[in-house]
């Protein structure tokens, strides 16, 4: 059961959510969207969200700065954080401009403010899981787009809250978090997204 959890923390680890959300954006979108438009999003979301986070990371571990990928400890992730808010805002200004795609804008303009909300919790030593972080705002976005589009997709959107309780589960038995940072997480995650439902929704 402990490798089943470790696993379901892995594979749905908070760097991978962005490109999740952009990809279930693309795949849900009544609108036509050019496919070489769609193929350049991912990629470059890809690059700045999941790849250099990791370099980033490899750097601050050979530093001494992290000692993990989950990073444990408040002091351990403020300066991950810090430099996620700086890719999260480079997407916004360079890949996710708001008269091409209103929708992935938003979205990550959520994403942001959720992982500056997660950094001043840091700051003041509060350790809010950002796995919930991460799933709570993708699985607000996947109700957004059902609510936009006027698209049935309540499996989707009931798979991803099994997967959003199987990360609180896979958390609180790896005792990477209590319960109240399980909570505050996904709050943390949820309202940005709601507040930036008045810009598209």
């Amino acid at each position: 059961m402990s490798a089943v959890l470790r696993s379901i923390s892995f594979i749905f680890h908070p760097l991978f959510m962005p490109l999740l959300g952009t990809i279930f954006f693309f795949s849900k979108s009544p609108r036509y969207i050019p496919i070489e438009l769609i193929k350049a999003k991912l990629f470059s979301i890809g690059l700045l969200t999941i790849l250099l986070p990791i370099l980033i990371f490899f750097l601050l571990k050979t530093l001494g700065k992290v000692k993990s990928i989950y990073l444990e400890s408040p002091k351990e992730r403020i300066l991950p954080l810090g430099l996620n808010c700086i890719i999260i805002f480079a997407v916004v200004q360079e890949v996710l401009p708001p008269n091409e795609l209103i929708e992935l804008y938003c979205f990550f303009i959520g994403i942001l403010l959720s992982t500056l909300s997660c950094l001043i919790l840091a700051i003041l030593n509060y350790k809010a899981s950002i796995h919930l972080i991460a799933g709570a705002g993708v699985l607000m976005f996947f109700i957004a787009i059902s609510i936009h589009y006027n698209i049935n997709i309540n499996g989707s959107i009931a798979f991803f809250f099994l997967i959003v309780g199987a990360l609180g589960t896979s958390r609180l038995h790896l005792n990477a978090h209590t319960p109240s940072e399980l909570i505050v997480g996904f709050f943390v995650g949820l309202f940005p997204q709601l507040i930036m439902l008045n810009y598209w929704l």
